[in-house]
């Protein structure tokens, strides 16, 4: 029985370590005051529904570990319940790794980045896949992705943490930046217009002035 959350990460060769490198009365003391959580609550599940990217780490039953990429449209990681994630799975490369990898060890992790605001966190707990409930695929499945899910993955949430920022690059998706762009641009031609209407008066003024009375 783990006495706080983050006994899921770390275990005892992980403690050895922090004791040999003198960290860990820090992480005591973290995980006495600010330990990681375990339910997903309003502010974790609105971030998930922002992104459109995220990392599933699985590893076979001989500890090969395995880091598969998954994206859709925003929102496609979905929260089932305080506790539980999941998302459709789809054919892919017919690789199959992550689904043989789950049929054998069920141990996995979920690491999701928001890089414009430099914020990652990390989720640590189970995942199974479930082929036979094609309530619980359509329910996953985006309005906004066109292709067929083959099944669905649901991810038990036993812990989870957010990361520090230090060492990440901000990045900006097109639509991010699209919207930046056409504010610059409608201020640089409202700009122009007030410019405009400044020198047109400014003219209008100087002809008014040198007219004869």
């Amino acid at each position: 029985m783990t006495e706080h959350a983050s006994d899921v990460v770390f275990t005892a060769a992980v403690k050895a370590v922090q004791e040999r490198l003198g960290s860990r009365a820090a992480m005591q003391r973290m995980a006495a005051t600010r330990d990681f959580q375990v339910r997903i609550g309003a502010d974790l599940a609105a971030f998930l529904a922002e992104r459109d990217s995220a990392y599933l780490a699985t590893a076979s039953a001989d500890g090969q570990p395995y880091i598969q990429h998954r994206g859709g449209p925003k929102g496609f990681l979905r929260v089932l319940d305080d506790t539980t994630l999941g998302f459709a799975d789809f054919d892919g490369n017919r690789q199959y790794i992550t689904l043989g990898n789950l049929s054998e060890n069920p141990k996995a992790a979920l690491f999701v980045m928001d890089y414009p605001t430099r914020r990652r966190i990390k989720l640590w707990g189970t995942a199974r896949v479930v082929e036979d409930d094609a309530e619980l695929v359509a329910r996953l499945r985006h309005p906004d992705c066109p292709a067929d899910p083959r099944r669905a993955i649901v991810f038990a949430v036993a812990a989870w943490d957010v990361n520090c920022q230090q060492h990440i690059t901000p990045r900006h998706d097109e639509d991010t930046i699209a919207r930046a762009l056409h504010k610059v641009m409608a201020e640089n031609a409202a700009l122009k217009a007030e410019l405009a209407r400044l020198n047109s008066t400014e003219i209008k003024s100087e002809i008014k002035r040198d007219s004869p009375s």
